[in-house]
């Protein structure tokens, strides 16, 4: 069920109106009063983004320094109602020139109850995209002196935008030079044990384009997904290659892919966008490989003294290396003074975050590199209250590598 909005308010913190929006006639006009006394002035805004009172639903949402709230009257699906506010929320900026506050609503309110019109009809959310709404809608919005962002130039062609089947890319582009660039971004997520043990882990990435492509092409992308793998050697009556696959868990696509090809034969088909995009997300929990190993030891002697033992480990090849190594190692509160000794890189205290912070700025693979530190403590008279040693966190970037194993097979282009 989507959004079914009966009303949206942009309010200022203090619970003024700024800017309403009333779609359907099942509430009333003094909804908005019902939110500031039993949610604003409750001081209740940061307990559930979703709440109740009598018959209706609010769902708001703060950005910046205004709250955005849809009011529901019936059963709604309140992610499609936050997803609303998202987009709506970008579609202001690119008409502001980047800035979304309580001044940038008060100098365009016009343009936007014109856009809010638009993008929701009987309470029902409609098209979105700030490339097809400024096509039709070419009033400028009054920019930011902040805002550096260059003004958007209109491109003609609105009906067969808004209309066509390939609403997030418009006709007649043309280059010199045909490039697209492909790129595989993934973040690890580990919990591992003091002796080296993995507890939980899982890895979400995505695959980001940039296409500067002629015409309308179609392109074909092929992984090493083992689902996608056992289909096409099916579609070919072929026995399936020898080699590592994986198994996407979770996957999202940009709506330039076709679901439909993508059900029945496992490929990814799409006609890309122009410019940047993310083509998709996914999440792997299984067989996954992970780049570093650390190897923490921790001595307390006393109450009054630390020594702290850490071995970062590479276990990937070695004629790969990684970039902008951080390792977070937390200590206690009461740490007084540190002493460092690095193998690579530099270390200090960063009393604001209560860790030892070691940077290296160029990690080699098949390599180790230790931190040994003492820390002093100061005493205290009270109850000594035991550390709960929260775990060690690292961020790294290694280019050329994916710890799911995720390969692109082959990128095919066909231009119409």
């Amino acid at each position: 069920m989507p959004v079914a909005a009966s009303a949206i308010y942009f309010l200022n913190l203090r619970g003024d109106v700024l800017i309403n929006r009333t779609y359907r006639d099942d509430v009333g006009g003094n909804m908005v009063d019902a939110f500031r006394t039993h949610i604003m002035q409750t001081k209740e805004l940061g307990n559930c983004p979703v709440r109740q009172i009598g018959g209706c639903s609010f769902v708001y949402m703060r950005i910046s320094n205004v709250y955005i709230v849809i009011v529901v009257s019936s059963n709604a699906n309140v992610a499609c109602g936050f997803k609303f506010v998202v987009e709506a929320v970008a579609l202001f900026k690119s008409y502001f020139g980047g800035a979304f506050d309580e001044d940038a609503i008060r100098n365009n309110f016009v343009l936007i109850y014109e856009l809010l019109d638009e993008i929701m009809d009987f309470g029902y959310p409609q098209n979105l995209s700030p490339e097809i709404l400024k096509l039709y809608i070419t009033q400028e919005g009054v920019r930011s002196p902040f805002s550096s962002k260059p003004k958007d130039k209109p491109v003609p062609n609105a009906t067969l935008q808004v209309t066509g089947a390939v609403g997030w890319r418009r006709e007649g582009l043309a280059y010199k030079k045909n490039e697209v660039f492909l790129d595989i971004v993934e973040s690890v997520n580990l919990l591992m044990s003091s002796k080296g043990n993995v507890l939980r882990c899982d890895v979400t990435g995505k695959v980001l384009m940039k296409c500067f492509l002629s015409g309308m092409p179609d392109l074909k992308l092929g992984l090493n997904d083992k689902i996608g793998l056992e289909k096409e050697s099916e579609m070919k009556s072929r026995p399936a290659k020898s080699g590592k696959t994986i198994e996407l868990d979770d996957v999202t696509f940009h709506q330039c892919v076709n679901l439909t090809r993508f059900n029945s034969e496992k490929t990814v088909s799409f006609v890309p966008p122009d410019g940047e995009f993310e083509l998709m997300k996914y999440r792997i929990t299984e067989g996954v490989n992970l780049p570093f190993r650390v190897l923490p030891t921790i001595k307390e002697l006393g109450r009054t003294r630390m020594e702290v033992n850490v071995k970062v480990k590479s276990v990937f090849g070695a004629k790969m290396f990684a970039l902008g190594v951080v390792v977070k190692i937390p200590v206690p509160k009461q740490t007084a003074k540190t002493n460092f000794q690095v193998t690579t890189g530099r270390a200090k205290y960063n009393p604001s975050i209560d860790c030892l912070v070691w940077k290296i700025r160029k990690f080699p693979g098949q390599t180790e590199s230790t931190l040994s530190a003492e820390i002093e403590l100061i005493s205290t008279m009270g109850e000594k209250k035991s550390w709960t040693r929260p775990p060690i966190q690292m961020e790294f970037q290694v280019p050329m590598f994916t710890a799911s194993g995720l390969r692109v097979r082959f990128l095919k282009v066909r231009f119409r």
